[in-house]
């Protein structure tokens, strides 16, 4: 009785017009940022912050948390029609939703993916109403040793996210983990191949690293490709935008995996929507009967990594709210907002301040809606995009992509960072060399070598901290066990390459 007793005062929270009308504009205007590349949903956040402290408390967190999770909503549209993540969280929807829109199958893409974010949405609300007590302490238990291992795990599967060798995807990762180091050691201070450039002490950005290797590698690759596609308006209607009763039929358990996925990650402090994505796609390609369909516009490869990040948006409340760790910067700005009011997160306060939690939860239903029915009808406004020559869309997305990265920091020097990594992109095209693993390298190296750090100091250098705690020494096996399975696939597929050669 008391659950369906705070359900009710969430409803009566989060239905009050107030409430209603900043959930709207947080999520219409978070859909709107996800759809245009390169600015993100830090900047909006960051822009409006100060309008929160005039707003009740749990009025200022609706409107934030619609901006969060409505960028990952709208970050989708931009990732298949242009090949341009839309926030760094839908950078591997990439790799199947583009090939899908140039088979033609954008509105599908399109349509499908709204509903992976809906199911993990859903899903990740779910958790976060019945289980955050659990989950929360759950988390609670890793500690760095755990944190390492987890992200090793992570990163040793990331070299089976791409196509053909998994050799490449290793070296990619590991070249990733290169680019991610960049910048001041967290511990002594001392700066790491920056080469005397004070814009590299505080790392490289990530957008630049987003938007050079996924959007201006593929403008550079589509010079001289000028054209215009036509576009059928009979493939427009909701009719011909479902996808067929096969296709349908190998969704469910991707969304359900990846629901799964993002959940747990976005549970835990400092991973995330991205990693959870990451992670996402390459269970699903490991699963999958048919690997060599992935990279070029499988649904599995959509759906799985958007019910993923679109959970994990949702779960990343959990370590927040309960016990008070931000996961990401985009957390802190939310803790801000609550201490800004006099409101201290931790574990007392779902207690102490319900109105607020319950009425911050229902909203995410809401929200959810909102973004549901604002999405669907516009995917017929987004597929005609593809009808614009190339030669009139890719300036447009190069204008879209340089205010987008200067807006963050105001400088210049990220402008020839996005132009730096376009080259690098397009050279990676070239050589066949896998761009995923490289993004997930740069996202989780930092991290590993941070845990790294603290488990060696707790442990007071000893390596065996990493296996004789129970958690760590688990994941670790875990990580054995896909290297070897990635050895033998490899091995398997050059058996059977020479076989069918002969």
């Amino acid at each position: 009785m008391e659950f369906l007793g705070n359900l009710q005062l969430g409803l009566a929270t989060a239905l009050t017009a107030q409430n209603l009308f900043y959930c709207f504009v947080g999520v219409a205007l978070g859909t709107l940022l996800g759809v245009i590349p390169g600015i993100g949903v830090l900047a909006a956040m960051s822009m409006l912050f100060p309008l929160t402290f005039y707003l009740p408390p749990e009025t200022a967190l609706i409107m934030l948390a619609g901006i969060w999770y409505g960028t990952t909503y709208g970050g989708s549209t931009s990732s298949i029609l242009l090949n341009v993540p839309g926030t760094p969280a839908n950078a591997v929807t990439c790799l199947d939703g583009y090939p899908m829109a140039q088979n033609g199958r954008a509105g599908t893409a399109l349509l499908m993916t709204t509903v992976a974010s809906f199911f993990g949405a859903s899903f990740g609300i779910i958790l976060l109403m019945t289980f955050s007590p659990v989950i929360a302490a759950y988390a609670l238990r890793f500690g760095d040793a755990e944190f390492f291992s987890l992200i090793l795990l992570g990163l040793v599967t990331s070299s089976s996210i791409s196509d053909g060798s998994a050799l490449k995807g290793l070296a990619m990762t590991v070249f990733g983990i290169m680019i991610g180091l960049v910048g001041a050691d967290l511990n002594t201070g001392v700066h790491r191949f920056t080469f005397g450039q004070l814009q590299l002490v505080d790392g490289v950005s990530i957008v630049a690293l987003a938007m050079g290797l996924f959007g201006v590698s593929e403008v550079i690759a589509s010079v001289g490709k000028v054209q215009k596609n036509a576009i059928d308006t009979s493939d427009l209607k909701l009719k011909s935008m479902l996808p067929d009763r096969e296709e349908m039929g190998r969704t469910w358990f991707p969304m359900i995996r990846g629901s799964s996925i993002g959940s747990f990650f976005g549970a835990l402090p400092g991973a995330g929507p991205g990693i959870a994505a990451f992670m996402a796609y390459a269970v699903e390609k490991r699963v999958s009967r048919h690997p060599e369909r992935f990279g070029k516009g499988t649904i599995e490869g959509i759906m799985g990594p958007e019910a993923a990040n679109n959970a994990a948006d949702q779960t990343a409340f959990i370590p927040t709210l309960t016990l008070g760790i931000p996961g990401s910067v985009t957390m802190a700005l939310m803790l801000g907002v609550l201490m800004i009011h006099g409101i201290t997160p931790g574990p007392n306060m779902i207690a102490q301040q319900p109105a607020l939690f319950w009425g911050l939860v229902m909203s995410f239903w809401i929200g959810n809606l909102m973004l549901l029915v604002l999405n669907i009808p516009f995917i017929g406004l987004w597929v005609r995009l593809l009808s614009i020559p190339y030669h009139l869309l890719f300036p447009a997305v190069l204008v879209f992509i340089a205010i987008g990265t200067y807006s963050l920091s105001n400088s210049p020097f990220d402008i020839w960072a996005v132009a730096g990594f376009g080259l690098l992109g397009y050279f990676m095209r070239w050589a066949r060399l896998p761009a995923a693993p490289l993004l997930l390298g740069f996202v989780l190296g930092p991290m590993m070598e941070e845990h790294f750090q603290r488990a060696m100091l707790l442990s007071r250098g000893d390596f065996s901290t990493f296996v004789t705690r129970p958690i760590s020494g688990v994941l670790l096996a875990f990580t054995a066990l896909v290297l070897l399975w990635s050895v033998k696939s490899g091995l398997s597929r050059r058996a059977t390459a020479g076989v069918n050669a002969e």
